[in-house]
């Protein structure tokens, strides 16, 4: 019978609010939650006064390119980042992997390649494109947490774009699996031309991809999921001018959810430097009135979670010599520092850390389905827990990165929240700056 340890704190976030509190865990769950004394004399326990434990987080939307561009990130040193970042779930995007996951036989191929290379449990998305809808209810019975969309190029040649009548096709399938149809809502608009005349000029970029892409894209989702019933997701909302489309959304029940990232609660479009291409993303960061507005989204429900869009490219894919903002990939890596990024920002508009477990551990589990397993500290969850000290500050450095790759517009930067401590399924995997252990993380299937 296995062994039961317990983990306490004077800050347990639990489904009930921060308390201080005893968490005992047995094997891979979580078996009580119980007050502070409340602890048998022979059990292990480990003490974090002061320290936050909360659920660990769940980020349901990361690229890690493999197999077939693993030289860009991969299943080992994407894993490490998330387990360093108290991230204890991914679910990950079906591009930039070769093939790309829009047939169940890459799917099974991905599954298998992932496997003993995880130091985090990962889930998996197919994805849609133009002649694919054949394979679409066969990778959701094959496990798959949703089905991924473009509206606009999605910058790899093998994942093209879908049309309107290609979400006709495959809508019904989707909603009579009651899976979300993710969708990356840009539209383009022949008024907006892909180039520019400053290759080096942030302000061009920001103006080749305006607003108004994004607010059409989704204004057609919401239209489409009405029309279907489809769980429709709208993923990385960068623009605040979509909020009031999305509002009237939330007030006629519609089954539609919302995620934004980190670069677009962190960074505004006036800091940004000419040339820094490593501040690229699309859609693009926005205005700083724009980034307010997206936290008052948040703060309103509109918005419902928080994820990385953690999408890394190899340094000469950013073209930072040339500083070329037409020709760099649109990417940003940060899947490390999510946390502290949130938070940083998050402690200085008066949020607190149950907000951060709301944003980016519970909505996150319950939008793919694993609210009963993952995102919560609760008796029957898993022993998925992160360790944290709001109060501490660190500088984004390359030497503590575990990214494949150490390019992210957040090196140098003071951030608040540092992880002390990730446990997945009761094991600890990252302690004191070092990953622990050897990979225990397990492909995750939705059923």
């Amino acid at each position: 019978m296995a062994s039961t340890q317990i983990l306490r704190s004077n800050n347990v976030i639990t489904p009930d609010g921060v308390k201080q509190a005893a968490i005992h865990c047995r094997g891979r769950k979580i078996i009580a939650v119980t007050s502070y004394d409340e602890i048998s004399q022979d059990v292990v326990v480990e003490e974090f006064g002061d320290l936050v434990i909360m659920p660990g987080l769940v980020d349901t939307h990361v690229h890690i390119n493999e197999p077939g561009r693993t030289e860009w990130e991969g299943f080992e040193t994407a894993t490490k980042a998330a387990a360093a970042g108290g991230i204890t779930t991914l679910i990950e995007m079906p591009l930039n992997s070769s093939p790309v996951t829009t047939t169940v036989e890459a799917f099974r191929k991905k599954c298998s390649v992932a496997e003993g290379k995880l130091y985090v449990d990962c889930g998996f998305y197919g994805g849609l494109i133009p002649g694919n809808t054949d394979q679409i209810e066969q990778l959701i019975e094959a496990g798959v947490f949703g089905i991924k969309a473009f509206l606009i190029h999605s910058g790899i040649d093998e994942f093209p774009n879908v049309t309107e009548s290609d979400l006709r096709a495959a809508m019904p399938i989707i909603a009579k699996h009651h899976k979300p149809l993710l969708v990356h809502c840009e539209l383009t608009d022949e008024k907006f031309p892909s180039s520019f005349q400053n290759l080096k000029s942030y302000s061009e970029y920001l103006r080749s991809r305006p607003r108004k892409w994004e607010h059409d894209a989704i204004a057609l989702m919401l239209r489409l999921s009405e029309e279907y019933n489809c769980k429709v997701h709208i993923v990385h909302v960068s623009s605040s001018d979509a909020i009031p489309v999305l509002e009237q959304a939330r007030a006629k029940r519609l089954p539609v959810t919302t995620e934004t990232c980190p670069h677009y609660l962190y960074f505004s479009a006036e800091e940004i430097p000419d040339g820094d291409t490593r501040f690229k993303c699309a859609p693009p960061i926005r205005e700083r009135e724009n980034k307010e507005k997206l936290w008052n989204a948040l703060k309103n429900g509109v918005l419902d979670f928080i994820v990385s869009d953690h999408s890394p490219s190899p340094p000469s894919m950013k073209f930072l010599d040339a500083g070329d903002f037409q020709r760099a990939w649109g990417g940003i890596a940060s899947l490390q520092f999510g946390l502290p990024i949130v938070w940083t920002e998050a402690r200085d508009r008066g949020f607190g850390i149950t907000d951060i477990a709301r944003w980016m551990s519970h909505n996150p589990a319950k939008f793919v389905g694993l609210e009963n397993h993952k995102g919560a500290i609760a008796p029957g969850h898993d022993a998925d827990l992160v360790v944290w000290n709001p109060g501490q500050s660190f500088v984004v450095q390359p030497s503590t990165t575990f990214h494949r790759y150490t390019i992210t517009p957040y090196e140098g930067e003071e951030l608040f929240g540092t992880v002390v401590a990730t446990y997945l399924r009761g094991k600890k995997i990252f302690d004191g700056g070092k990953i622990a252990g050897e990979p225990s993380g397990s492909v995750l299937m939705h059923r």
